[in-house]
């Protein structure tokens, strides 16, 4: 009974492999990428990053546009005009009493003959038209203005300062969601992998059961739960395949790339313990990047209360103004000039609290922000040692299932062991070597996490080159 039994095994495994291969989708094409390939066409291809780049490149660009900011001020005018010009009710009566008395003074005759001519009115109205141009340059050159034009230029510097910090933020955060996503791609695929292998080898049981049952040599119990165990191997590879294309979809969208991803680099675990809590709690603390946008943020507040001491000094200034003329005929001006205000309808000294308080803002921001990510690196740095612990703890599991179907297949040959016992058996061994992919993908994001918040994430791959135990 047990030869027949191995020759009909023997007869049905290229048969069940073949409707096998039928059922499994066909994968559309992709392409092999490592690590540090796609690592570089993310920075190539990132929408985000370019984004940052183009928000770092317009504060630098305002910045430089100030830095003649506090030199003269030099500028040319010039206008065409037309007037007209009136003068209504000029009184002639004094020029008429004396013309009158010169006229009295003359000879009779010539007296006699300018009496004749019609008297002047009493009043006249004059009026003029006139059309021109002028033109002239003028200059102003500030000489004192009460630290507003330093307090200008150190807010911009300050503005770009803080456009650095969400740069490095953004860069850093995209770089933790690209590596999720190309291990959790990895992950998918290994677990599709496994999925439709254990569906490949339960359905050559299955085909074994169904020849045995109509030889008489097993139990219909023992066929139905062999056809229910090959259709729950048939749901999960084909639920593991969609998640597999999906996360391998996710990936090309991350890279802007046409094709399907197939990453190359295994998922990786570092055995021994990495560096102690406060190593990453001291870089955290220096390079994360949300203190230095607190930093640029308390920078801006300070200037801004500068700005604000200013308006309650004077401005000193010289100016200048020439007509473009010829030399001898053009007009000039050249002065000093003191300028004060003194009311303009805003209180200045409650402003100059107002901008106060944001430096005090600014300074419990950073006390805040600091105290929060001292204690999301070291929550973080317990969960790299937490997966590191868990993905070695399935070692002996893992063992364990290999140990156990080498028991079961001798068995089922030695008819000591059911199929579904030997089905159960190799179930499980996929079982056990999915969750340890698993536990490497955790360890994974849990190192990304960790480099992100510590300000490292620019080192992953010497973390990713120091591992020593790799899910091939």
């Amino acid at each position: 009974m047990l030869n027949q039994r191995n020759r009909l095994r023997a007869r049905l495994t290229l048969g069940a492999l073949m409707g096998v291969a039928a059922f499994l989708p066909t994968l559309t094409r992709a392409e092999a990428l490592s690590f540090e390939e796609a690592a570089e066409r993310l920075q190539v291809n990132s929408d985000r990053l370019a984004m940052t780049r183009l928000s770092v490149e317009s504060a630098q660009l305002k910045e430089q546009a100030t830095r003649h900011l506090g030199g003269p001020v030099v500028s040319v005018g010039a206008a065409a005009f037309r007037f007209q010009g009136a003068v209504q009710g000029i009184d002639l009566t004094p020029l008429t009493h004396t013309i009158g008395s010169s006229i009295a003074a003359l000879p009779a005759p010539l007296a006699a003959g300018l009496t004749r001519l019609p008297p002047l009115p009493n009043s006249l109205d004059l009026s003029t038209q006139r059309s021109g141009n002028t033109s002239s340059v003028s200059a102003i050159l500030p000489i004192y203005t009460g630290g507003a034009t330093t307090a200008i230029k150190q807010a911009l510097q300050a503005k770009t300062e803080e456009a650095r910090a969400d740069g490095r933020q953004v860069q850093q955060e995209v770089f933790n969601e690209f590596v999720q996503r190309y291990f959790g791609a990895q992950l998918a695929e290994r677990a599709a992998g496994l999925r439709e292998v254990a569906y490949r080898t339960v359905s050559e049981h299955d085909a074994a059961t169904q020849r045995m049952l109509e030889a008489g040599l097993v139990a219909q119990v023992e066929r139905l739960q062999a056809r229910a165990a090959m259709e729950d191997a048939k749901r999960n590879a084909l639920k593991a395949r969609d998640d597999a294309e999906l996360a391998s979809t996710a990936l090309a969208r991350t890279l802007r790339n046409d094709e399907r991803i197939q990453p190359m680099s295994p998922l990786f675990v570092i055995s021994s313990p990495i560096e102690p809590l406060g190593y990453f709690t001291e870089a955290a603390l220096e390079r994360h990047p949300g203190l230095g946008k607190v930093a640029a943020k308390k920078r801006e507040a300070e200037q801004i209360h500068a700005l604000e001491e200013s308006q309650k000094k004077p401005a000193v200034f010289a100016f200048g103004q020439r007509q473009l003329r010829s030399s001898d005929q053009a007009n000039w001006v050249v002065g000093v000039g003191v300028s004060w205000r003194l009311w303009g309808g805003v209180d200045r000294s409650l402003m100059s609290e107002a901008s106060h308080r944001l430096i005090e803002m600014a300074d419990s921001q950073d006390k805040q922000a600091r105290n929060d990510i001292a204690l999301l690196v070291e929550k973080r740095w317990m969960a790299v040692d937490q997966t590191r612990r868990q993905f070695l703890a399935l070692t002996p599991s893992l063992e364990l299932a290999n140990a156990v179907l080498q028991l079961k297949t001798k068995g089922q040959k030695a008819g000591t062991n059911s199929t579904l016992e030997l089905i159960d058996a190799e179930v499980n061994l996929a079982k056990t070597k999915t969750e340890q992919a698993q536990a490497a993908y955790d360890y994974v994001k849990a190192l990304a996490d960790l480099l992100e918040v510590s300000g490292l994430s620019d080192q992953f791959g010497s973390y990713m080159a120091r591992a020593d135990l790799k899910v091939q």
